[in-house]
């Protein structure tokens, strides 16, 4: 599978999303900015739920190429350490066991898991939580 948007994560086994860092300032922000004054940089695996929602209306089309039948599902933001704040899709968690500032690793997931060709999303999952 690949990702849904190009360059979003790296091409490890294990992969990272790709930030970018400002190269006057040194400011990290995701996704990676496609200009000069950025250089893409690999973020952290992992990081702390900063804040959260539950998504419970199917989003609009276009943009959305999800499934057509909707289940809500938790979206996140996720502090990286010394980085950025990145927004997600939260995985592998019951909506009354998310908690503020619990551990998060990066854990991408199909946009649509019926798809003929699934493309990949960012998301987080517990830390230490099964696949």
């Amino acid at each position: 599978m690949k990702a849904i948007a190009e360059g979003l994560f790296t091409d490890e086994a294990a992969p990272r999303l790709i930030g970018g860092r400002n190269r006057e300032t040194g400011r990290i922000v995701f996704p990676c900015p496609a200009n000069d004054r950025f250089e893409p940089v690999p973020l952290s695996r992992t990081g702390t739920l900063w804040s959260y929602t539950i998504q419970r209306f199917r989003p609009k089309s276009p943009p959305y190429k999800g499934p057509e039948a909707f289940t809500p599902f938790p979206v996140a933001y996720v502090e990286l350490p010394g980085e950025t704040i990145v927004e997600a899709r939260l995985t592998d968690v019951d909506f009354d066991a998310i908690e503020i500032g619990m551990p998060l690793e990066f854990a991408p997931i199909p946009l649509d898991p019926d798809a003929a060709e699934s493309v990949l999303i960012p998301a987080f999952k517990p830390a230490g939580a099964a696949a």
